[in-house]
């Protein structure tokens, strides 16, 4: 690829630099000011941190950009070039000369999807889906369909689509629906590899980890098989070892409007009045990458939930993440819910 395609100003918007990130597979946009003289690089991550920071899209590029970004010189050999990005850890590196000016961009790709194609995918299909009820009766949540296809199918395809291939599905109500379906994988794709563990009581969608522990020796990732979302999965397990965390946790902007005016008070002074605010903030979005380390907090047939690691974790310091998820995420928990996942995808 040529650095040109993946160019932009420092006054460009920042939704200009995600349009160029998420075109190609490169996960970089190169900021330059006049004669192509680098001043900084914006990756996923960096946009991830400026929406967490309140920074809005149509801002200039500039706001989130890293300025000191890490660089290879001109003279450099391949073999040079490539144990600096192991040791700084970057999956793509510009190339400057002896003024700073770009003359090429190099890419770390093929150690990148050996990493990838190992990381395991925990997807937890096991919930009755009581909510959704009489559709679940006969037939667990995750396999109703939306479109042509079950949910879990869905997620299945969107991690193969990233290019992880191995799966492991905890399952509970009416799991041999589940087996009887995908089976060992092998029909979604050349590599894919899918095994079972089933809950005899429901543990949780934390608890469960255990089950799977002997699995679990790198990163991997953890997903409620009722979600459907377009999530860049690479992108995601990029950010989490960025920030070197234990477990990194998806969250999704909501906001909500109280539809009064509000009154700030000072005791029994009025200090303003503000109407019908909107309230915004992040909730937890039920996709995860964490690091085997983790499942040292969790105990042999104990019942946890999500919350409640992250708390535990937390609690002895160990380092957590926040993914902001800035693409389609939708909870397929209630029927309002499933209604409308099935409108998008007609629609789309």
């Amino acid at each position: 690829m040529r650095f040109e395609e993946i160019l932009v100003a420092p006054e460009t918007p920042i939704i200009e630099a995600i349009r160029i990130i998420d075109k190609g597979s490169v996960q970089i946009a190169l900021v330059a000011k006049e004669g192509n003289i680098l001043v900084g690089t914006v990756t996923d991550g960096d946009v991830r941190r400026g929406i967490l920071a309140g920074i809005a899209l149509d801002e200039p590029v500039s706001r989130i950009m890293n300025a000191k970004p890490t660089v290879a010189r001109a003279n450099q050999s391949h073999r040079e070039i490539l144990k600096q990005m192991r040791s700084t850890e970057v999956l793509q590196i510009p190339v400057v000369n002896e003024v700073g000016k770009l003359v090429g961009v190099r890419f770390l790709k093929d150690l990148v999807a050996e990493v990838q194609f190992q990381t395991r995918v925990v997807l937890m299909a096991g919930g009755l889906g009581k909510r959704l009820s009489p559709l679940t009766d006969d037939c667990p949540k995750p396999m109703l369909k939306v479109g042509d296809k079950p949910i879990l199918e869905h997620i299945v395809r969107g991690f193969i689509d990233c290019g992880f291939n191995r799966f492991s599905m905890i399952l509970h109500y009416r799991g041999e629906m589940i087996v009887d379906y995908f089976g060992d994988g092998a029909r979604f794709g050349e590599g894919v590899e899918i095994d079972y563990f089933h809950e005899e009581a429901p543990l949780g969608t934390a608890g469960a980890l255990a089950l799977v522990k002997e699995r679990l020796d790198e990163s991997f990732f953890v997903m409620n098989a009722d979600l459907l979302t377009k999530i860049n999965f690479r992108q995601l397990l990029h950010f989490h070892q960025e920030q070197a965390a234990a477990a990194t946790m998806c969250v999704h902007k909501q906001s909500t409007q109280i539809p009064f005016g509000v009154v700030n008070l000072d005791g029994h002074i009025i200090r303003g009045i503000e109407e019908k605010p909107i309230t915004e903030y992040f909730v937890n979005a039920g996709v995860y990458v964490m690091e085997p380390e983790v499942l040292e907090h969790i105990g042999r047939h104990e019942n946890l939930d999500m919350p409640d690691l992250f708390n535990r974790l937390i609690a002895s310091k160990s380092k957590t993440a926040a993914f902001p998820v800035r693409e389609e995420w939708l909870d397929v928990g209630r029927m309002e819910d499933f209604k409308r996942a099935q409108s998008l995808y007609v629609k789309n």
